[in-house]
């Protein structure tokens, strides 16, 4: 295999029409000569299907308009279901919550409307300490000496206060200290306040640090207070402890903003100089690729010495660092940090690195001993996908239109979901404590009938129920009981929807590649528009083939959602067997997947040019692939390694220039460089990672096409060596390279022209 010869497999050796285990060998067919014209509608009942749940889809959108209120999640709701900030409350943008401390019994909801405490939209948040305990007691005292000092030590201690809308804490009937415990009493009030901001619409505490590191109880911040302690509404103590722990989670979530607005900071400071990344990460993918297509074997065998120089370098440094720390004796003990430059500080880091470097050199050595006639055969499938995509030059921007349609199925579902979650109903329960005895029971008025349990008291909205003479109050808004199914169903039809949109861009190009290699003569045969007509074929033949193939692999995805789903709720259980076997299930439905997408891209490749249905196809491509075993898992593989490298080269590429442009660290740059480069930024590699990461997706859409001309080749190439024989009735429509690299030759017509004199 290491040495000269063939590149050929005993299981490709097979004669036309030979039949072995897995089915007969490709016939020849004299009328052939690319994708047939001649081809009927395939999977229809699965193209009927597909349609009739698009339709489910689009009916479960408008219901989902029709019910659901986006406004819901986007502004907050007080305990009586007004919505802060908007219509009557548009003056009262903010949610206060009247008592913090039983926020923490819930954590994480208290940006929510789950914290159990009365909530009410204000105009602002509250910006001083204030509680009802000490000015309770002090408006007891000024009433009892009836001088106007207790009138105006009373407003100046009630302006203060934070109360519903509509009340007035220094008026009537409220004006007295009995009235003052009332308001308190009834929930018109909070009954302690602290300096407070506005956090997404939710009034959370604005000194944190100033809680974590005072060593007193905020009351004696409190003006006028002489107690030493803050009461709530039910005379209980709020220490500072309670107040930390009702606010833990505020503090994370002002660290997670603080971070979020620095890096949305940088982001847009740096969005211009993003944007030209991703234009000269085009620029160099397209460039990379059209130097492909004349110099292939140059580009892969530098690239392939470029990363043994790399890894041979990465393992040289790191075993040289390693010696010359084990020569100082750098001993101490570890410690785990954040920060990375302590790591390398380490011995035993740069001695993992050097042994992975090491490893990975020897794999790549083993790779090109072994494996270096396979090498030149996938490229020379590469430089044949050049000339294709050279010949086809619309299929590089093709990859355009179906990510068009894939933003817009992703814009559907988004919307749609958002505003199923917001399909809700607002309930409303008996509240009134006045007419409840001791075993939470209700009497009718007027009757001695038995107890009515209150909870069982009909209330469809806020107010009295004449009949039974209750006060109706909002509890929540309870989301509606059928949209979690119909949650479930949209985001199955988004996997299958979105499966069969990439189904589509792999067909059309499929269909277009082909058609060229199955011309004899490439510039007289090939199509005008092969990849319009491939698009024709695609849409009018075989959209139910494609969403036949789709639909399975959607029905796999949605059961590792579901695995995924009992993962999450089964973290905390002690079980070790369900936990293993829920390991195994999800490995095993992972391999499946990543299977069932190569079946099916084959399987499309060979529908694109015999027009079968998905089954059939999928049956042949099967069976091709496994009377070419050692090929397809030969070649394939090293064609994907190949394009990988390409792809991590233009990332690096594109990192590396980032990483000079953004970092201030870089010595002796050129003046135009400092002068331009933002000099801002809180943290310099935000910019570097996104231009990474969106070099890598720029890389994977333009090699999509390449992987997919190189795929739809070597099927039909596996085809050509079945079904011809290099015979004048059987020529090879493979290029002279490949043919040189298989040992075969067209034989060449004999002359039927006599001689001419001269």
């Amino acid at each position: 295999m290491c040495g000269g010869g063939e590149v050929e497999d005993s299981s490709a050796a097979t004669k036309e029409g030979e039949e072995t285990k897995y089915g007969n060998s490709r016939e020849y067919d004299p009328t052939f000569n690319g994708p047939i014209k001649k081809r009927g509608c395939t999977d229809v009942i699965c193209c009927i299907l597909f349609v009739i749940c698009i339709a489910g889809m689009v009916v479960v959108g408008v219901l989902a308009y029709q019910n659901g209120d986006p406004k819901l999640l986007l502004y907050p709701s007080d305990s009586n279901g007004s919505l802060c900030g908007y219509g009557d409350y548009l003056d009262r943008p903010n949610l206060f919550f009247f008592d913090l401390v039983d926020c923490a019994k819930v954590g994480p909801a208290i940006v929510t409307n789950g914290c159990p405490t009365k909530q009410i939209c204000v105009t602002s948040c509250p910006t001083e300490y204030w509680t009802w305990y000490v000015q309770y007691g002090l408006e007891q005292i000024a009433d009892g000496l009836g001088t106007s000092v207790a009138t105006a030590r009373r407003e100046t201690g009630r302006q203060n206060m934070t109360c519903e809308k509509g009340v007035d804490p220094l008026g009537n009937p409220y004006a007295t200290a009995a009235g003052l415990k009332q308001l308190i009493d009834d929930e018109l009030c909070a009954s302690y306040t602290y300096p407070q901001a506005p956090v997404l619409g939710r009034c959370l505490p604005s000194f944190l640090s100033e809680i974590v590191d005072t060593t007193q109880n905020l009351v004696g911040q409190v003006a006028g207070a002489n107690e030493s302690e803050i009461r709530d509404a039910s005379n209980n103590t709020v220490t500072l402890g309670n107040l930390i722990d009702g606010s833990g989670f505020v503090t994370k979530l002002l660290e997670a903003r603080d971070y979020g607005e620095k890096i949305l900071g940088d982001l847009e400071n740096s969005k211009w100089f993003i944007l030209g990344g991703m234009i000269l990460a085009m620029i160099v993918a397209f460039i990379w690729i059209v130097l492909m297509r004349w110099i292939a074997g140059i580009i892969v065998w530098f690239t392939i010495a470029a990363f043994f120089g790399l890894f041979g370098f990465c393992c040289y440094y790191s075993y040289d660092t390693y010696y010359s720390m084990k020569n100082l004796n750098t001993t101490g003990e570890f410690i785990f940090t954040t920060d990375l430059t302590y790591y390398l500080s380490l011995k035993e880091t740069w001695l993992a690195f050097g042994c992975t470097s090491a490893t990975i050199l020897t794999i790549l050595l083993l790779i090109i001993l072994f494996l270096r006639k396979r090498i030149l055969l996938a490229i020379a499938l590469i430089k044949e996908g050049s000339r294709a995509i050279g010949m086809m030059m619309f299929t590089l921007i093709w990859p355009i239109w179906p990510f068009l349609l894939e933003i817009s199925l992703l814009a559907y579902w988004g919307t749609t979901c958002v505003y199923l979650a917001s399909s809700t109903k607002k309930v409303y329960q008996a509240t009134n404590s006045s007419v409840l005895d001791s075993n939470e029971t209700f009497h009718f008025q007027g009757t001695t009938s038995a107890p009515v349990d209150i909870l069982a008291i009909p209330c469809d909205a806020a107010g009295v129920n004449s009949t039974l003479g209750v006060v109706c109050s909002f509890v929540e808004n309870d989301i509606l009981s059928y949209t979690i199914y119909l949650q479930i169903y949209m985001l199955f039809m988004f996997f299958w929807v979105m499966n069969w949109i990439i189904g589509f861009g792999q067909m059309v190009l499929a269909g277009a590649f082909a058609s060229y290699y199955w011309a004899f003569d490439k510039k007289e045969h090939m199509p005008v528009f092969p990849i319009l007509g491939s698009v024709g074929r695609t849409l009018l033949y075989h959209t139910g083939s494609i969403a036949f193939g789709a639909l399975i692999i959607a029905i796999i995805q949605i059961i590792r959602v579901g695995l995924e789903y009992l993962d999450a709720k089964l973290k905390g259980a002690e079980n070790p067997v369900a936990k293993f076997l829920l390991k195994c299930l999800k490995c095993c439905f992972w391999c499946l997947e990543k299977f069932m997408k190569m079946i099916n891209k084959n399987a499309y490749i060979l529908i694109a040019i015999y027009g079968k249905n998905f089954c059939t196809a999928a049956k042949d491509a099967f069976f091709l692939i496994m009377r070419n075993i050692v090929r397809v898992a030969v070649i394939d593989k090293v064609t994907d390694f190949l394009m990988f490298i390409s792809k991590l080269v233009i990332v690096g590429t594109m990192i590396g220039l980032s990483f000079y442009f953004f970092s201030p660290t870089i010595p002796n740059r050129p003046t135009f460089i400092e002068d331009v480069s933002p000099s801002d930024l809180n943290f310099y590699f935000i910019p570097i990672i996104v231009i990474g990461v969106g070099s890598y997706i720029v890389a994977s859409v333009f090699f999509s096409v390449y992987g997919m001309a190189v795929d739809t080749l070597f099927l039909c190439f596996l085809e050509d060596l079945e079904r011809n024989d290099g015979s004048v009735e059987k020529p090879y429509y493979m290029n002279k390279e490949l043919k040189d690299l298989v040992g075969k030759k067209n034989a060449k017509p004999k002359e039927i022209e006599m001689d001419k004199k001269g």
